[in-house]
């Protein structure tokens, strides 16, 4: 198991500047890629080319890139300038987001997104394959018929004949799909004990393709707080939880929400959406229970870290993804040190 950085994106009180040193300390470190995010504020590739232009040897990889922000051959033009400007080290990672994004700030309906992402990812494969792009699908058509367009061809040629690809996913049929046309998965709340489950719609969505789970890189998003204390710790992933299963969908909808259902925390999930939703955000962060929190995230010493990781890697994971947590950014630093001699006193 390898370990990656997440730095999510750029909100108005960041400093460019700690994401940079962040992802630099990880590339001294070892890690193998630093993950941007994007929501309706700073866009991820753009992050991510400045991150590789100043980096040499840790990968960059969009988690996520919007799939109803772009067209499928933007996709494909980003992800080949980027991979090209990097000297090969971008990893492509797409998701649909959720209705309220999709439909409020794309303008964009959130209809049948797993047919919706299954075309998107031919299409960007297509592309990336710098093969000639004609396709006919129920949501894409290229070119569009009777006008003037014409099938063409991607100018720019990546140094790798493969960019790899993951899918977000986190719903039973979006993880078979993932498994099906991706090269990863992108995880969030992944909790070891129910990692069974996740896998097995991944194994089963790779078997319709004649592969099995062996090469399929499994990337959750672990929140990581380095302290004495683990309940102390999950105090600032309060926040990041409560928005997720609260506020991240409409009471309807909620892919998040739904997941904790999933995981057992039903009663839990209900009392955390109707206080977010009733606008008593501090009630809400309250409300997560302590064991999801901590199933869900490194918490505490280097010793219970190291225990953490050793559960998340026999579990399946092959990249783990740490958020890390702290009041300054010397602080997230050190965090960054102690997972990786935890993973090394793991020895996975």
């Amino acid at each position: 198991m390898r370990l990656g950085l997440n730095v999510g994106y750029l909100v108005g009180s960041d400093d460019p500047q700690d994401l940079l040193r962040l992802t630099r300390h990880a590339e001294s470190l070892d890690y193998a890629v630093v993950w941007a995010a994007e929501a309706y504020g700073s866009d991820s590739p753009t992050l991510l080319a400045w991150l590789a232009a100043q980096t040499s040897t840790i990968d960059v990889g969009s988690a996520v890139m919007q799939i109803p922000g772009r067209t499928p051959a933007m996709t494909a033009m980003t992800a080949a300038s980027l991979d090209r400007l990097s000297g090969g080290r971008f990893r492509l990672g797409l998701g649909v987001s959720g209705p309220q994004v999709s439909e409020g700030w794309h303008g964009v309906r959130f209809s049948a997104p797993l047919a919706r992402t299954r075309e998107y990812v031919e299409i960007v494969r297509l592309a990336l394959g710098r093969r000639t792009v004609a396709y006919e699908g129920a949501h894409y058509r290229l070119p569009l018929p009777e006008g003037p367009g014409k099938a063409l061809k991607l100018m720019i040629t990546p140094p790798r004949a493969h960019v790899p690809l993951y899918v977000a996913a986190v719903g039973p049929k979006n993880l078979e799909l993932a498994g099906e046309v991706a090269d990863g998965w992108l995880a969030v709340f992944f909790a070891p004990a129910y990692a069974v489950e996740q896998l097995a719609h991944l194994a089963t969505g790779r078997a319709r393709v004649g592969l099995t789970l062996d090469g399929f890189d499994v990337v959750p998003a672990v929140p990581l707080v380095v302290g004495a204390d683990p309940r102390a710790c999950a105090d600032p992933v309060r926040g990041y939880a409560a928005l997720y299963l609260g506020g991240m969908g409409s009471r309807e909808k909620n892919f998040y929400n739904q997941l904790a259902v999933r995981m057992g925390y039903g009663d839990a999930a209900a009392q955390v959406q109707d206080l977010f939703l009733g606008r008593r955000h501090r009630d809400a962060m309250a409300a997560v229970p302590y064991e999801f929190i901590d199933e869900t995230s490194l918490l505490g010493d280097q010793d219970r870290i190291a225990a953490g990781l050793g559960r998340l890697a026999a579990a399946g994971v092959t990249t783990c993804s740490v958020v890390p947590h702290g009041d300054t950014v010397e602080e997230k630093l050190h965090a960054l040190t102690v997972a990786a001699e935890a993973l090394h006193q793991a020895g996975v």
